[in-house]
């Protein structure tokens, strides 16, 4: 099943069959219990005729008061492109070392202004001269620290800005449209399946310009063990949104450019599309 927030007010996708709920966003997905929730909901709501045409029109960043937080060099591929970055300064050496450590990198990504959803316009850094789009599973988890859901993530990076030092991450990390959350909330019973991959597609000048694609089974964490990280003495009473780090990288020569548009789609979830400003 999949859920939609939108102006008119949460839309559930189940099985190609639509329903609208006006409940409170930050209530009806705080919830230990949603798959269970939202199969009794559809099965004593009638169907609407226009879901698809409602989703199409009104559809905004799935997040209402929940942080968002992001976990970093959880995949080889990261480790060795913050390398790279960081050589310079010296700050190779960090990377390396939490790749390997028991407490993994987790850091404060955004609050819900800052975030955009699908077809919404992501941002680089005027002070920035080389950025990237970082494509990340994204979990969607209770105020218990359960997960409930995921959705599809792009983690914005000033890779210049973070390779000069690593005490700059949070301004490599953090500002207006930093970040981009959709198109839905993807809501399962179960775990979701390690065979899931996360697919990246950079277009400029209707020309793809890259493109790469990678397996969640290449993370070397687990989600429940990053949920159990940035929930330690860390308290969400709306739950919360991490981000899973990525492995998809673009190769040193590339940066992103005001026009360009960013294709991220996860396996069961869907396809997240950005516009960079």
């Amino acid at each position: 099943m999949k859920i939609y927030k939108t102006k008119s007010g949460i839309v559930i996708d189940k099985e190609n069959k639509f329903y609208l709920s006006k409940d409170d966003w930050d209530l009806f997905i705080n919830d230990d219990h949603l798959f269970q929730k939202i199969e009794k909901l559809t099965q004593s709501a009638n169907a609407i005729e226009n879901g698809n045409k409602i989703i199409e029109e009104e559809i905004v960043a799935p997040v209402g008061s929940q942080e968002l937080w992001a976990c970093g060099v959880t995949y080889l591929r990261s480790k060795e492109g913050r390398q790279q970055e960081s050589k310079d300064a010296g700050g190779g050496d960090f990377y390396a070392k939490v790749y390997e450590a028991t407490r993994p990198e987790v850091f404060f990504k955004s609050t819900p202004h800052r975030i955009v959803g699908h077809n919404g316009k992501v941002h680089i850094r005027k002070d920035s001269k080389w950025d990237v789009p970082e494509p990340e599973l994204t979990l969607v988890v209770t105020s218990s620290g359960k997960i409930i859901g995921y959705t599809i993530g792009n983690d914005m990076s000033s890779r210049s800005i973070e390779g000069e030092n690593p005490l700059y991450l949070p301004q490599a990390k953090t500002y207006d449209g930093c970040a981009s959350l959709g198109p839905c909330i993807y809501i399962t019973e179960y775990p979701l399946d390690k065979d899931t991959k996360i697919y990246l597609e950079i277009n400029r000048n209707n020309s793809i310009i890259f493109e790469g694609n990678i397996g969640i089974n290449q993370m070397k964490r687990t989600p429940e063990e990053l949920v159990s990280f940035v929930y330690r003495e860390c308290s969400f009473p709306n739950g919360c949104f991490i981000m899973t780090g990525t492995g998809i990288v673009p190769g040193n020569d590339f940066t992103l450019q005001s026009g360009d548009e960013i294709k991220i789609a996860i396996d069961h979830i869907g396809t997240l599309i950005n516009k960079v400003s």
